[in-house]
């Protein structure tokens, strides 16, 4: 898949396909923290992967065997699939910068 982008008014295309992030979120309930682990990964995503992201949420109160496949050892998790390698982030994802840290997104430069 190629992507299309603008140079001076005409449209080139190139290799370099866009880059998608898949992510998921381990929560257990609607505990407060997996709430706030939740909002907080979600306005992350909108500032910085908007239109480039796509966010699981998987409830381990309904579906524990899911935690087996991505080794989930405490909660809330988040998991970045894609792009590869994949990495892990515990907590309640209050800490951007930690967030952006964790996974290797460059924050828009000001």
């Amino acid at each position: 898949m190629s992507a299309v982008s603008e140079e001076k008014g005409k449209k080139v295309k190139t290799d370099a396909p866009e880059e998608s992030w898949n992510l998921r979120l381990y929560v257990a309930g609607q505990t407060p923290k997996s709430i706030t682990a939740f909002a907080n990964l979600k306005k992350i995503c909108e500032e910085h992967l908007a239109g480039k992201y796509r966010l699981e949420v998987i409830d381990l109160l309904k579906n524990p065997r899911l935690a087996k496949g991505d080794q989930i050892v405490a909660i809330p998790t988040l998991v970045r699939k894609l792009p590869e390698p994949i990495k892990k982030i515990i907590g309640d994802m209050a800490n951007t910068e930690r967030v952006l840290v964790g996974l290797d997104i460059r924050p828009v430069s000001r």
